[in-house]
């Protein structure tokens, strides 16, 4: 809520009270672990806990509590580093719902049917810089952004090819031509809507902090199955994995711009004047003509290397900046993957990576998982373990004494493990 908010609500016809002396400013959101931690039976990481630095409890989630594809998770506060820990995470099942055009009359309306029409799962985590307040903001954001930006575009998420338009209209015969010469498929609409799910929340935590008084921001890395693929998206230094019994694949990198399309319309972004009024940064599969005038097409901006679609405005019909591709978000295709039981995703925050190697963190995988094919509780128990190599310890399973200060926070997913459910957020 803003402060002129709270003016009209509780200090009308009155003089302001004197302004109080400067203090810390609260949080805009209370500081909390995991709701997927409840119940978990150690120690949440408080002050008094992060202050002794021979107590840094791992929590788990409780042994009854099943998180989707039954995955392990595991965390550590920091020693000393911050009063709190400002890694966060949050996982749980997406429902995607449909929506349907109206009417001919109102075709531009669309209604939001209740049932639901596709569904997935969703792993993040998020590391707070300058305090948790960011990384909080964003556990509790990001899936409901996500799950916004896949329901506006989850009609050309399910058709053989993403249409131009997306009511299905026909206003060039050439159309899917040029959808096609794009090479746009259903999983670019996946990785757009990623990407703007990532943009919407990156604005709603800018206005909260500013609203509070606060700074500070988060890095995000998010993993994401839909229609057997999984999507692994990241911004910042956290860091996913796949681990097989002969493979070792990196499934992020650090979040730049990686295409001159991309440079360019941010460029026209930040300085709109030096497009003169003629051309429009946004890019369409082809260049748009007065009829497409109030239809929802295909469309991609500055922060996306997938699509979405949008309401052609007047604006639109400008002779458009550039042409490009690019890609900002990793696709993992699991129908194309013949999966063995020890098939695993790791994904952890830069606590864990600052001290392990993925060819470490392969090893410790491939070593325990083989020899507790019957504990139902493996991949927790993992993910424990991956943390104790961070600690320093002499028993530590990779025989190096190397101590990582920082939070860590690991997610072990199991990709045979696509048919169990579970709960999350």
């Amino acid at each position: 809520m803003s402060a002129g908010w709270f003016r009209r609500r509780f200090l009308t016809g009155g003089p302001l009270p004197a302004p109080r002396p400067p203090g810390p400013r609260a949080s805009p959101v209370p500081y909390r672990r995991p709701r997927f931690l409840r119940g978990s039976g150690s120690s949440p990481g408080t002050a008094d806990a992060s202050r002794r630095s021979d107590s840094r409890p791992v929590r788990s989630p409780a042994r009854g509590r099943t998180l989707p594809w039954n995955a392990g998770y595991a965390e550590i506060i920091n020693a000393e580093k911050s009063e709190f820990n400002e890694d966060q995470a949050a996982c749980g099942k997406l429902c995607i719902r449909r929506y349907e055009f109206g009417p001919e009359e109102d075709r531009e309306w669309l209604t939001l049917c209740p049932e639901e029409f596709l569904t997935g799962h969703y792993w993040a985590l998020f590391d707070g810089h300058g305090g948790p307040a960011a990384a909080i903001l964003a556990a509790n954001t990001l899936h409901s952004c996500l799950r916004r930006q896949l329901e506006a575009v989850v009609e050309g998420m399910v058709a053989a090819q993403p249409p131009m338009h997306l009511s299905g209209r026909c206003v060039c015969p050439s159309d899917p031509q040029f959808v096609e010469e794009k090479g746009i498929r259903a999983e670019d609409l996946v990785i757009g809507a990623l990407e703007s799910a990532f943009q919407e929340c990156d604005e709603v935590i800018g206005r909260e902090l500013e609203a509070s008084g606060q700074v500070g921001g988060c890095t995000a890395l998010v993993a994401v199955s839909l229609q057997g693929k999984l999507y692994v998206a990241n911004a910042g230094d956290s860091r996913a994995i796949l681990v097989r019994r002969d493979e070792i694949r990196p499934l992020s990198s650090e979040f730049t711009p990686e295409t001159e399309r991309q440079r360019i319309q941010h460029l026209a972004f930040v300085y709109p004047e030096l497009l003169a009024d003629e051309f429009t940064r946004l890019e369409f599969p082809r260049r748009l003509k007065g009829d497409d005038l109030g239809q929802k097409v295909l469309f991609r901006d500055h922060h996306m290397s997938g699509w979405s679609y949008k309401c052609v405005e007047k604006s639109d019909l400008k002779y458009p900046l550039i042409h490009g591709h690019g890609r900002q978000v990793t696709v993992l295709d699991m129908d194309q993957l013949e999966l063995q039981e020890e098939d695993v995703v790791v994904m952890a925050t830069d606590g864990l990576w600052d001290v392990l190697s993925n060819e470490q963190v392969a090893w410790l995988v491939r070593s325990f998982l083989p020899g507790n094919r019957e504990d139902p509780h493996r991949f927790s128990e993992l993910a424990q373990m991956l943390i104790h190599s961070t600690q320093g310890k002499d028993d530590s399973p990779t025989g190096e004494r190397q101590v990582s200060y920082d939070d860590v926070s690991v997610f072990v997913i199991p990709l045979n493990s696509q048919s169990q459910g579970g709960s999350g957020y």
